[in-house]
């Protein structure tokens, strides 16, 4: 009987154990349920953008800090999605957060969403692409005026495009 109340136990933990951890990861019903004007299958996302940038926008992974030459761009135009070509930030907006991500203060209207962020136990605001749901990074409170924010964004998700 001692053996069986351990295994019941041991196994209830675990379960309880296995539920905290999804709930805390994963994103809310209404958050899973997001549609975009552009999809494609994930073998085609992959094909399209490569091993790095799929990796980023499409699973969420974060490129090394100071891996992007977006950092030192400085030229007047927009950063636009890498994954649908949605115009996202302008350059106007771009600051040295010392971070090492390309950082902005402002997106576009309507060109981001934002969405509750579990991972890593912790929770963090995701920032996405309004018209194809890629990942761009993360979005903090430290940034600098007039809005206070800091739009963290890997350089992968973005593609520079000149005025």
């Amino acid at each position: 009987m001692t053996d069986l109340s351990r295994r019941t136990l041991l196994g209830s933990g675990l379960l309880a154990g296995i539920g905290v951890f999804i709930a805390a990861r994963g994103s809310s019903p209404a958050e899973a349920a997001m549609t975009f004007q552009v999809t494609h299958s994930a073998q085609d996302w992959r094909r399209m953008l490569g091993a790095e940038r799929y990796a980023v926008l499409r699973e969420a992974h974060t490129e090394r800090p100071g891996s992007s030459p977006l950092l030192k761009e400085h030229r007047r135009g927009t950063f636009a999605c890498a994954g649908c070509g949605l115009p996202l930030f302008a350059s106007a907006a771009k600051f040295d957060s010392g971070t090492g991500w390309p950082s902005f203060w402002q997106a576009l209207p309507g060109a981001v969403l934002r969405r509750t962020d579990r991972s890593f136990g912790m929770e963090r605001v995701e920032i996405l692409c309004r018209r194809c749901g890629g990942h761009l990074g993360h979005l903090f409170d430290d940034g600098p005026k007039p809005t206070g924010l800091r739009y963290c964004m890997n350089g992968l998700a973005l593609a520079f495009r000149p005025a």
